[in-house]
């Protein structure tokens, strides 16, 4: 808004992602798409290149340099992080070194490895900040 940028993302009402947060998986992925069961509820509401678009997530972050800023980060992590505690550091380790399977988008987040990797970094920061506890 300070920019002047107005965006409308017509599923992102806070009460709606409350309510699906309690929905099982298999009725979330309705018909294999994301959003599947809100898009199916929304049938007829809203016009139909809206309701099965796909994601198009922002920023787009495919320049090396942002590839090379977020494995640093990654990199950096000691190994008595959080994040450790719930993802296996030879799996890190085989991402950053790009020996990855993600050259496919992950489930229509548009998470190639530089999108994974900052994912990762994020995650740590997120259990770290909120000091999470994993029991």
């Amino acid at each position: 808004m300070y920019s002047g940028l107005e965006v409308r993302v017509p599923f992102c009402d806070h009460n709606i992602a409350e309510y699906l947060y309690s929905v099982p998986w298999e009725m979330k992925d309705f018909q294999g798409r994301e959003k599947g069961l809100l898009r199916e509820a929304l049938r007829g509401l809203l016009p139909e290149e809206v309701l099965w678009r796909k994601k198009s997530p922002y920023p787009k972050t495919h320049h090396p340099e942002y590839l090379a800023a977020v494995s640093k980060t990654l990199r950096e992590i000691p190994e008595n992080a959080p994040l450790y505690k719930i993802v296996r550091r030879g799996a890190i380790t085989e991402l950053l070194n790009g020996g990855d399977t993600l050259t496919t988008p992950w489930y229509g987040q548009l998470m190639t490895r530089p999108q994974t990797i900052a994912y990762f970094v994020q995650l740590n920061y997120w259990l770290e900040r909120f000091n999470v506890a994993l029991v």
